[in-house]
């Protein structure tokens, strides 16, 4: 006779095999083929956000802990090695039919891309879905090509190369900075259809026509396309060169300088108004000037040239000091500003701090230093114009001094250098006559206009000390006499 405990265990252990059994034939879902709220995966990164729709069975066949998982294939549909690209809460989708939201990979570029559902508990896994092109743009706009200068010109039996901008003028986001990308090059045949011509970066063309190139992205549209260039063969004569400014034209200079460019060639040169520019002598010039310029393409055994007539946006403006003043303290130099500008602001530095409160055209320079005028023009073509001018203190000829000096060095230390008489034989005397004898009695100076300037040049003394006399004679016959002691 079996013991009780024996039974027992046995009891418990039929009931649990019978529980453990009931809950593997509950755990068992049929996930049904995934529906595609898309026909294209199109995405860049301002949208990349697509959905799908599913069934499955039974709803009492999860787990709390369920989730339901996106896979997506390679480019040709195979799972081999799939990517999951979304993942459910788990326990949040609890009834059939649910719909996911995801996003494909920044490395999706293919034609043949699918997906599948996957749940973890139960698990189980879904029919593949329809194949759908698949493509993640990092670059969506359109770029530039040939400098974006509209043509271009070859030798008879020869070609000419068009390729991609890197990077790009200031406006352009150049697709080479995106290496994982792909480029096809087409040529116009109406001006609405065009053919494809080949892929890469370059073109090489051997006939007339008009071309461009777009970023690779399948059947997916996109604005990744550059502009129309159209290739001419020359077959005698001369081609024309277009001329592209980078700022447009008129242009405004207060967005820099603008570059002129014109299409490949083996050499250049550039002119401004008819003159040869040195050194002009690549396929791109750099201005800021209004003018005619003009450009010599060789190309070879043929050649191109071209003009534009260039005009700068920048208002005209003057200032009416020069670029050194001289003053004495407590004499201001006044500085006026003059401009065409459109509603102009002024503001004024000295040793480049800003001037505060001083934001008018009249300025009173009332300190030494180097002072910076800005005009700035605030509407329309937004630009600014500095003038920058220096006030130094000025040697002042006539000091009030009281006696006649008898002593001088001059030397070039800026003290003592000349002879400087008091001013009353300047301003009160206008003719006093003033004459200078070395000590031989020969007269080396005679005026009636003493600019207290003497000695002018180098004396040449043979000694340590050389001594000269002087007669000063004011114009109502009062005389002073005395002599000048010349020191090395």
């Amino acid at each position: 006779m079996l013991k009780p405990t024996y039974l027992k265990s046995l009891i418990y252990g039929l009931c649990f095999f019978a529980l453990f059994t009931q809950e593997g034939l509950y755990a068992q879902i049929v996930i049904g083929t995934p529906s595609l709220g898309f026909t294209q995966a199109c995405a860049n990164d301002d949208f990349n956000s697509f959905s799908t729709t599913f069934i499955f069975s039974p709803e009492t066949g999860l787990y709390p802990t369920n989730q339901f998982s996106v896979e997506l294939s390679d480019s040709e549909g195979d799972f081999t090695n799939p990517e999951v690209i979304y993942s459910s809460i788990p326990g949040s989708v609890t009834t059939s039919p649910a719909t996911l939201d995801f996003s494909i990979p920044e490395t999706a570029s293919g034609e043949n891309y699918r997906i599948r559902i996957t749940s973890s508990a139960p698990i189980a896994t879904s029919s593949n879905s329809v194949s759908f092109a698949a493509y993640f743009k990092p670059q969506d706009s359109p770029f530039s090509i040939n400098n974006l200068v509209s043509t271009g010109a070859f030798c008879a039996g020869g070609s000419y190369i068009l390729s991609i901008d890197n990077p790009g003028t200031s406006n352009n986001d150049s697709p080479l900075q995106y290496p994982s990308l792909s480029y096809k090059w087409y040529r116009e045949t109406s001006p609405t259809t065009f053919e494809f011509v080949a892929e890469g970066e370059t073109l090489e063309v051997t006939s007339n026509g008009t071309y461009f190139a777009r970023t690779d992205y399948g059947s997916c549209t996109s604005d990744s396309f550059s502009n129309r260039v159209t290739i001419t063969e020359v077959v005698s004569g001369q081609a024309n060169a277009t001329i592209v400014s980078s700022l447009g034209n008129p242009y405004c200079p207060g967005e820099g300088t603008t570059t002129l460019s014109t299409f490949n060639g083996i050499s250049y040169q550039w002119f401004k108004d008819g003159e040869l520019i040195t050194d002009a002598t690549s396929q791109m010039y750099e201005t800021n000037d209004s003018g005619t310029f003009s450009v010599q393409v060789d190309l070879g055994d043929c050649s191109a040239s071209g003009s534009i007539d260039l005009v700068s946006e920048l208002f005209e403006s003057s200032i009416d000091v020069p670029e050194f003043n001289e003053t004495l303290e407590g004499y201001p130099i006044e500085v006026n500003l003059t401009t065409n500008a459109s509603n102009p602001e002024f503001s004024w530095y000295l040793d480049g701090i800003l001037i505060e409160g001083e934001t008018e055209s009249y300025f009173e320079a009332t300190e030494f230093g180097e002072y910076t005028a800005v005009i700035t023009s605030t509407t329309g073509c937004e630009a600014s114009v500095e003038y920058v001018f220096t006030v130094q203190e000025a040697v002042d000829f006539f000091p009030d001094v009281e006696e006649i000096p008898n002593v001088i060095s001059p030397n070039g230390d800026g003290i003592n250098d000349t002879w400087i008489i008091p001013q009353i034989y300047h301003t009160d005397n206008t003719n006093t006559e003033v004459i200078i004898m070395d000590n031989r009695g020969k007269v080396i100076l005679k005026t009636v206009s003493y600019q207290n300037n003497w000695p002018e040049y180098d004396l040449n003394l043979s000694s340590v000390n050389h001594v000269y006399y002087y007669v000063i004679t004011t114009e109502d016959n009062k005389t002073k006499k005395g002599s000048i002691t010349v020191v090395k």
